[in-house]
């Protein structure tokens, strides 16, 4: 029997509330799915699976945590609004203190990856404001609530968790005491524990890696997860368009990835203001957002889609893309890298 979306919303949210007025609690260890899940770490990756029960001993379930990420979306902000919660006078003076604080260790990434020390800036600043905002939730509670509790996404959340048992047993690290968001999101860079394991990489050389305290393993890590993803070195990331009217329809609602190039904008008689990639068969793709007096077009190329792979949205990359230049034109005025 087909069960209506509006039945399941409701169901969903009388669910929340339910969960919301209730305590942390400890979680149900003689439950079928988490006894199958600590079985698993066991026989698939050689867990001591006493460490792994005495670990789920401790996490709580945590109603904040699913009142945080099952109450109904909020209204998308449209860019202008956006981009001000980003773009103050505060977090760029912040970002311009960590850049002339590190900036030894941006130009030393920046030789090794390619990758542009203002974009590197700009996601620090955007998801963490520089480390002032990490989170508060122990990472264990958040998976754990989250992967035996939120039906919804219980499947990812599953594999978050075990990818961060072994992620702590590979960096040696107690899986008791790391927080991050109501997510899992840890560090500065905001890793999940699959791209923790997948793309952070030991910026110090002390054979550990540690996304909370130790700035150069944050910026290699952010700097490795762009170039694997794509990061062209030197390339630039977007431009203004500048169109005589609304944007082409065969050009419009692009998506995130580039779908066509720059020598066809400029055959549409789009302008670019900015520096552009080489050639007329450089991936650009056009996308618009809603300025405060009404809608602003930009086209973004390679480097900017390696952007929207770190977080699905083209305002998150283009507030990471501004951010990072109001940082760079401060801190390093007439020179940068």
């Amino acid at each position: 029997m087909k069960t209506s979306i509006f039945a399941i919303l409701c169901a969903l949210c009388a669910w929340g509330s339910t969960a919301s007025a209730a305590d942390p609690r400890p979680l149900d260890l003689q439950r079928e799915d988490v006894r199958a899940f600590i079985s698993r770490l066991g026989e698939q990756h050689g867990m001591d699976t006493a460490s792994v029960e005495q670990a789920l001993a401790a996490a709580r379930v945590q109603p904040g945590i699913l009142e945080a990420i099952s109450r109904p979306a909020e209204k998308v902000k449209p860019w202008y609004e956006y981009r001000e919660i980003f773009l103050t006078e505060e977090r760029i003076a912040a970002g311009v203190e960590f850049w002339r604080e590190h900036a030894d260790l941006l130009q030393r990434i920046y030789r090794e990856s390619g990758v542009s020390p203002s974009v590197i800036a700009g996601i620090i600043g955007v998801e963490t404001y520089y480390g002032r905002i990490t989170g508060r939730h122990r990472v264990l509670d958040a998976l754990a609530t989250l992967a035996f509790e939120y039906p919804p996404r219980s499947s990812f959340f599953t594999r978050e968790l075990e990818q961060f048992f072994l992620m702590t047993r590979e960096q040696s690290l107690d899986p008791e005491s790391l927080t991050g968001s109501y997510a899992g999101a840890m560090g500065l860079p905001q890793f999940i524990p699959s791209s923790y394991r997948a793309y952070a990489a030991d910026g110090d050389g002390d054979g550990h890696i540690d996304l909370w305290t130790s700035v150069p393993d944050v910026l290699a890590s952010v700097a490795n997860y762009l170039s694997v993803h794509g990061w062209r070195a030197d390339e630039p990331v977007v431009a203004r368009a500048i169109l005589d009217g609304g944007a082409p329809e065969d050009l419009a609602d692009q998506g995130l990835k580039p779908t066509t190039t720059v020598g066809a904008l400029w055959d549409a008689g789009i302008g670019l203001a900015g520096p552009v990639p080489a050639g007329r068969d450089s991936a650009a793709g056009l996308f618009e957002l809603e300025g405060r007096d009404g809608p602003l077009h930009w086209a973004g190329f390679n480097n900017f889609y390696v952007i929207t792979r770190y977080n699905r949205s083209l305002m998150y990359a283009l507030a990471v893309t501004q951010l990072g230049d109001a940082v760079a034109a401060r801190a390093v005025p007439g020179d940068g890298f």
